[in-house]
C-alpha cells in the first residue's frame, strides 16, 4: 500500500493577538511566507506537480475569508494549484494532514501541502473559535444559552442536559467548557495551575536549548525586520505568581490565564507525499502518518474530545500509549489536558514536554501543523520512533495523529 509520508515541516513564530509581533500582519500574507518556507526544503520538487493545498482556518471570514487557500496558492505565484480552505475549529490543519492522508491512500494524488493559519488580530471581531454570537446562532440553542448562562453565574458542577432530553449548547463559550470539565473530573485549580508552570518552565528550556530555533520559519515583515520567536513563553514563571491570577471566565472558578491559551497569531504547515514519489525524487522522509482519529461529544464539554480520537488513532495502527515515545496535546486548558491524559494512561514525562499551547500559544487554524512540526522535531531530538498528536475541538470534536518517525 502506498504510505502518506511527511517530507517538510515549517511553522512561523507565534504571536500574541493584538499586541504581539504579528498583530499587522495579514492571514493570507504570513501563509505565503509558509508555503515559499516549506517548498524551498525541497529543490527536487517541481511545484507544478502539487496536487492540492488545504489550509485551515477555524474562523473563515473577513481577511481569512473568500477562500484564503486559494488566495495563499495565488499569491504564491502558484495558479496552476487548486485549494480548498478547512474549518474544523482547533484541529482545522490537524484535518488538512488527514485529508492528504486519505488522498495518498486512495491513490488520488502524491503531493499535497497541509496547514493552516489564524491571525486573530486580524479578525472583524473576536468570539473566539466555536463562539459565534448574535444573529448567527441558531435560535433553537436560544434555551441551551439561558441554562448554561445560569449554570456559569451560580458556578454549578456540569450535568448532561441530553439526560433532560435537552440540547447541549453548541455555541458555549470555550472557557466555559473547561469550567464544566474541571468540575466534572475533579480538576484542581492548584493542579492547573502546576501544569501551566511546567508548560512555561518546559518552554522556557526549549528555547535556551535552541529547540525551536530548528522548527520555526523566521518572518519577514513589512518594515523589513523579521520575527524569529514566540511572542508567549515567560522565563522564570512560578507557582507563587500564577496562584495569584483571578479566574476569568466563570466567578469562583478555576480556569486563569497562568493554566489556559492566550489569543494568538500564526501559520504553519507540512509538506504530504507518497513514498513512491519521494523515493522517485530522492527524497528523505521525516515521517509517515500511521493512523488518525476523529471523535464527538457533548460541545459542553469538549476539552475531552482527545480522549476517544486517540482511541481510535491508537487502535488503527495496532499500537497502545506505552508504544509512544512522545505525545503532544493541544494545551488549550489544563483543565482539559490533565483528564485527557489521566484517561489515556499517559506519562506526563512524555506529555508536551518542550511546552504547549499555554506557553507558546493556539493560533486556531494553525495549532495542528504547529503540534505536528514540534513533535516530529521532539521525536528527531529524542531518537523516538513513535508519537500522537491530539487535541480538542470546538463544538464537542477530537482529532488524533499518530506518526511513525523515519529520519
Amino acid at each position: 500500500m502506498t504510505e502518506a509520508v511527511i517530507v517538510a515541516t515549517a511553522r512561523t513564530p507565534i504571536g500574541r493577538a493584538f499586541k504581539g509581533s504579528l498583530k499587522d500582519v495579514r492571514p493570507d500574507d504570513l501563509s505565503v511566507q509558509v508555503v515559499r518556507g516549506l517548498l524551498d526544503q525541497l529543490p527536487a520538487l517541481d511545484p507544478t506537480t502539487v496536487d492540492d493545498l488545504y489550509w485551515g482556518c477555524a474562523e473563515p471570514s473577513f481577511k481569512h475569508g473568500s477562500n484564503l487557500a486559494r488566495v495563499v496558492a495565488v499569491l504564491a505565484g502558484m495558479d496552476h494549484l487548486p485549494a480548498a480552505t478547512v474549518n474544523r475549529f482547533c484541529a482545522s490543519s490537524t484535518q488538512t494532514m488527514r485529508m492528504a492522508f486519505h488522498a495518498i491512500r486512495a491513490g488520488e494524488g502524491d503531493v499535497f501541502i497541509a496547514g493552516g493559519v489564524e491571525c486573530v488580530s486580524q479578525y472583524e471581531s473576536f468570539t473566539g473559535a466555536g463562539g459565534s454570537t448574535g444573529e448567527a446562532q441558531n435560535p433553537r440553542f436560544a434555551e441551551a444559552a439561558q441554562r448554561t448562562a445560569q449554570q456559569a453565574a451560580a458556578n454549578l458542577p456540569w450535568s448532561d442536559p441530553r439526560e433532560e432530553g435537552q440540547l447541549p449548547d453548541v455555541y458555549l463559550a470555550m472557557g466555559q467548557t473547561a469550567e464544566n470539565v474541571a468540575s466534572l473530573r475533579g480538576v484542581s485549580r492548584e493542579r492547573q495551575d502546576e501544569w501551566g508552570v511546567t508548560s512555561q518552565n518546559r518552554a522556557e528550556r526549549a528555547i535556551a536549548d535552541g529547540f525551536f530555533e530548528r522548527e520555526i520559519l523566521p518572518v519577514t515583515l513589512q518594515d523589513g525586520s523579521v520575527v524569529s520567536r514566540d511572542d508567549g513563553p515567560r522565563a522564570g514563571v512560578t507557582l507563587e505568581g500564577v496562584r495569584a491570577l483571578q479566574p476569568v471566565f466563570r466567578e469562583g472558578g478555576t480556569v486563569t490565564a497562568g493554566n489556559c491559551c492566550p489569543l494568538n497569531d500564526g501559520a504553519s504547515g507540512v509538506v504530504v507525499m507518497s513514498d513512491t514519489r519521494a523515493r522517485a525524487l530522492g527524497i528523505t522522509p521525516l515521517a509517515r502518518i500511521v493512523s488518525t482519529g476523529v471523535s464527538a461529544l457533548s460541545p459542553e464539554i469538549m476539552g475531552l474530545g482527545p480522549v476517544e480520537a486517540s482511541r481510535q488513532a491508537l487502535d488503527r495502527a495496532g499500537l497502545g500509549v506505552e508504544d509512544l515515545d512522545l505525545y503532544e496535546i493541544n494545551e488549550a486548558f489544563a483543565a482539559q489536558v490533565l483528564p485527557s491524559a489521566d484517561d489515556l494512561g499517559m506519562d506526563l514525562e512524555r506529555l508536551n514536554v518542550h511546552g504547549g499551547a499555554i506557553a507558546l500559544g493556539h493560533p486556531f487554524g494553525s495549532t495542528g501543523t504547529r503540534i505536528m512540526t514540534t513533535l516530529l522535531n521532539g521525536l528527531r531530538s529524542r531518537d523516538g520512533h513513535f508519537g500522537l498528536e491530539t487535541m480538542c475541538v470546538g463544538g464537542g470534536q477530537g482529532m488524533a495523529i499518530v506518526v511513525e518517525r523515519l529520519s
